[in-house]
């Protein structure tokens, strides 16, 4: 034990060396609020793809996920899917940001959206979608930081003592530097954060004894759930290898026969997921860039191809190693957030430095989502809320202090709900990435749908974040009798209903002026001619809507139950081929393969990440805005 905590405060604190070294490289480089706020717009491309990939997948990844395939088994694992569903967000919509930041100068996406659809009411409800999914998500890894330690500590460092100094260094790093410090440690941290998941994975099937051992437990651990009768699916099959059906007809939770992952459940959880690059911060990583030649890069290859693979191999590895090892008595009481620890700790008396150093993958992996939340957050509050409504004439200097304060704010909140909130806290951190999904409308409006009206967009977002409230896990709280997922579907899936019917029905009954619509079908027209699909491939654009229909709703949707059985039988282990796979995980890597297709179709052949230089920006803005400075 004193071993591990030695190369455990060593590798501590070079990992901390190096986030301060950049908090205070990025001090003394914001000479401005837009250095400070969205880094001058000057990450390039390679700090871009590492960067908004450790910030699409946090220590929930590397943490929960493997935990959740560990409690629900390989119908979880379908959750996987979010390393393509979630840069899928960016294909549609993060290029034309871009083009609009580089040509309208938009520093946050508040401003971004009170310009094309005027008025305030847009700009302060994106502010709160920003607070609501920052503050909650950010209080789920500064609590799973300290958590993490408190375990590789053996209580030698208490969960709020280890939550608490993490917190410090984060805080310290960001306020500092502002988002260029963020990008630039979040470049190590992604690194660190796909090394760290894949080793876990080694160690669990080399102590386990091999490929082959890990086979035969998987297959007695299922055996053995099939002969005690319980949680099995609605056609007899063990729940930790088959889908319990399309839908069911109850609330997603302990009615569910079989488990709550249902196709339609795993499909609309997508959708909460996409909420991570759909959110406000993401609008601020677009302005953020120098050049969008990253955009394709990040989308297909960092995050849908190889995140993809680490997630359908590396954390089903670990997550099925916890059933082996529960089975055979070398884990005892291990739960879906203890279950990495224990993984890490199964090292401690042989290699203690490895212990070390994947401790501080995981840290890396909590610290990369919550970092840039905090930098981005603050910038909002400072540009929409103090800039627009309180000191109109703040002084650069006065933008970078009020958003240091804020980061401090923001984190100090976090802290709150981490320490208050116990056991809501994961419920907490649920609704943030499904209140960012709530922004889809808007953003379609903003970049493709120009009769989207300005209160049709506004009553939209309300109505989807009642909507996700009212049907999340927090439906506890208000003692509703439909319960938390109804039908098993996602409270995502039941916000963007009301969200869409609001939009759509508020924009037919509540049209904004024509002058109004005219300003927005120029700037539809001036992003069409950057955007648009290339004339010769306008006829695959229908294609490209069928293929990724096709891929939402049977790989890994309603229809994705094909997946059970199509293989082989999951009631009969011999069945399971020479690799000793179930059907419903060889179903997932082969989806895995179409849906990296598909992202390659929609962003590289199609086109709609394709890169547009800045020249080009500047000329048709002043070609479509010849009056604009």
């Amino acid at each position: 034990m004193e071993s591990t905590l030695i190369w455990l405060f060593a590798f501590v604190g070079l990992y901390w060396a190096y986030c301060l070294f950049w908090g205070i490289k990025g001090f003394f480089g914001a000479k401005s609020s837009s250095d400070y706020f969205i880094a001058g717009r000057q990450i390039s491309v390679w700090v871009f793809i590492l960067a908004a990939t450790a910030t699409s997948f946090s220590g929930w990844t590397f943490v929960g996920h493997p935990g959740k395939i560990f409690t629900d088994g390989l119908p979880y694992a379908f959750a996987s899917f979010y390393a393509l569903t979630i840069p899928l967000t960016g294909v549609l919509f993060l290029r034309r940001q871009w083009v609009l930041g580089q040509a309208f100068r938009y520093v946050t996406p508040g401003e971004m959206y009170s310009d094309i659809f005027g008025g305030n009411a847009i700009r302060i409800l994106t502010v709160i979608v920003a607070f609501l999914f920052s503050v909650p998500y950010l209080g789920v890894q500064l609590k799973a930081s300290g958590s993490l330690f408190n375990i590789l500590t053996e209580d030698w460092i208490s969960v709020n003592a280890g939550m608490y100094a993490l917190t410090a260094v984060v805080v310290i790093y960001v306020a500092s530097g502002g988002l260029r410090s963020v990008a630039y440690v979040d470049c190590a941290q992604c690194i660190l954060l796909a090394f760290g998941i894949v080793a876990i994975g080694i160690v669990a099937i080399v102590k386990i004894g091999g490929w082959g051992e890990f086979v035969e437990g998987m297959k007695s651990f299922v055996s053995a759930d099939l002969a005690n009768g319980e949680n099995l699916t609605p056609d007899g099959h063990s729940h930790y290898v088959a889908l319990p059906g399309s839908i069911q007809a109850v609330s997603a939770g302990a009615e569910s026969q079989g488990g709550p992952w249902t196709g339609i459940m795993c499909m609309t959880y997508m959708f909460a997921l996409m909420g991570i690059q759909a959110s406000p911060a993401f609008s601020m990583w677009a302005f953020s860039n120098k050049t969008s030649r990253a955009f394709r890069w990040q989308q297909v290859v960092a995050s849908s191809l190889v995140i993809g693979i680490i997630l359908f191999t590396f954390t089903i590895f670990q997550g099925v190693a916890g059933w082996i090892f529960s089975a055979n008595g070398t884990f005892s009481g291990v739960d879906d957030k203890t279950l990495v620890p224990q993984l890490i700790n199964l090292l401690s008396d042989t290699t203690p430095w490895l212990v070390a150093l994947l401790a501080v993958c995981a840290l890396a992996a909590m610290q990369s989502t919550g970092a840039a939340y905090m930098s981005t957050f603050s910038g909002m509050i400072t540009r929409d809320i103090f800039k627009r409504f309180i000191k109109s004439d703040a002084s650069e200097a006065a933008q970078k202090l009020c958003g240091r304060a804020f980061v401090v704010i923001v984190a100090l909140a976090a802290l709150v709900v981490a320490s208050f909130a116990k056991d809501a806290l994961v419920m907490l951190g649920g609704l943030a990435v499904a209140y960012g999904f709530q922004m889809f409308p808007a953003l379609m409006g903003a970049c493709y749908f120009p009769w989207l009206s300005r209160r049709g967009v506004a009553l939209g977002l309300v109505a989807g974040l009642l909507g996700v409230t009212l049907t999340d896990s927090t439906v506890d709280w208000f003692g509703v009798p439909w319960g938390k997922y109804p039908l098993t579907i996602h409270s995502a899936g039941w916000g963007i209903l009301f969200n869409l019917l609001f939009v759509v029905g508020g924009s037919l009954l509540l049209p904004d002026s024509a002058a109004e619509r005219e300003s927005r079908v120029k700037r539809s027209r001036f992003l069409g001619e950057l955007t648009a699909v290339a004339p010769e491939r306008q006829k695959y654009k229908w294609l490209g809507l069928a293929l990724t229909l096709a891929w939402f709703l049977v790989g890994f949707g309603p229809f994705a139950t094909i997946g059970n059985s199509l293989f082989s039988d999951p009631n009969a282990p011999e069945t399971w081929g020479p690799l000793g796979l179930p059907s419903l995980w060889v179903w997932q890597l082969l989806m895995l393969v179409f849906g990296v297709f598909v992202m390659w179709f929609l962003a590289f052949f199609l086109g709609f990440s394709k890169p547009i230089a800045s020249e080009a920006v500047l000329a048709a803005r002043q070609k479509h805005y010849p009056d604009s400075q």
